[in-house]
């Protein structure tokens, strides 16, 4: 797989699913953006060890004027964004009586709303290009629901509604998916496991207990993973996947 000319924008990628997925992007040869508030300059160092063209944005995703601000700069700097990778996410865990508005709010900005944003801005050059792959990273919880996760399970429920920009684009070459990965360890979910840790559980039993409620493989996803599906579906051979979600998930949803 070759991406050399292609520029990739990965957002929330200065750690986990993210850099994962950019590092990959890079060794098939794309120019790779990153966003995200994590450590920038080892993110950086990361992609750059691919040999690959490397820069950085830090834009804010729940803003909307940030958004556009970065779709105008990446294609100012570099031509276009070929790749939009929408990855970035926060979480918040509560029972829905006592789930902070403002966390509610926070999460629809960022894991659902961030969606809509970067690809009504990326899409007119997509078009114009004729080339272009919009992938956006939802979760098992886009089907399915988990206790005191109201706001990521809404928002990534909601994230199915970019299957309407692949029916808008259907005969062009500028495509749509949303991949819906399982347990991968993230900081995310390193905070549950810490939850559990912190309650009296020694950390294998730890992360055995959590993947046991749902991932019958036994085994987290890794970002690496992630990246290798992300590559095909920026490939030829992953031209008519348009609008699909494609599970990554060790079996969770397949109990």
């Amino acid at each position: 797989m070759q991406l050399t000319g292609k520029v990739a924008l990965v957002t929330g990628s200065t750690s986990g699913i993210g850099l994962g997925i950019a590092e990959q992007l890079a060794l098939a040869g794309a120019t790779v953006i990153l966003n995200g508030f994590g450590e920038v300059e080892h993110a950086k160092a990361i992609i750059t060890a691919t040999g690959a063209t490397v820069d950085y944005h830090a834009a804010d995703m729940s803003d909307p004027h940030q958004i556009a601000a970065m779709i105008e700069w990446a294609e100012a700097h570099y031509g276009a964004v070929d790749i939009l990778v929408n990855n970035a996410g926060i979480q918040y865990t509560a029972p829905v009586e006592s789930f902070p508005v403002e966390k509610w709010d926070a999460i629809i900005a960022i894991n659902l709303s961030s969606v809509f944003h970067t690809s009504r801005a990326v899409l007119p050059v997509m078009q114009a290009r004729h080339w272009g792959r919009i992938i956006n990273i939802a979760s098992v919880h886009g089907l399915v629901a988990s206790k005191e996760k109201a706001a990521y399970v809404a928002a990534k429920h909601g994230v199915g509604w970019t299957k309407v920009i692949a029916l808008e684009n259907a005969i062009t070459d500028h495509l749509q998916r949303h991949l819906r990965p399982g347990w991968v360890l993230t900081p995310l979910v390193q905070q549950q496991i810490d939850k559990r840790i912190a309650a009296g559980e020694d950390a294998e039993t730890a992360r055995l207990a959590l993947l046991s409620e749902k991932q019958p493989a036994q085994a987290f996803v890794t970002p690496e993973q992630l990246g290798a599906l992300v590559l095909f579906l920026c490939s030829e051979g992953g031209a008519q996947v348009r609008g699909a979600a494609w599970n990554m998930d060790g079996g969770w949803l397949a109990q």
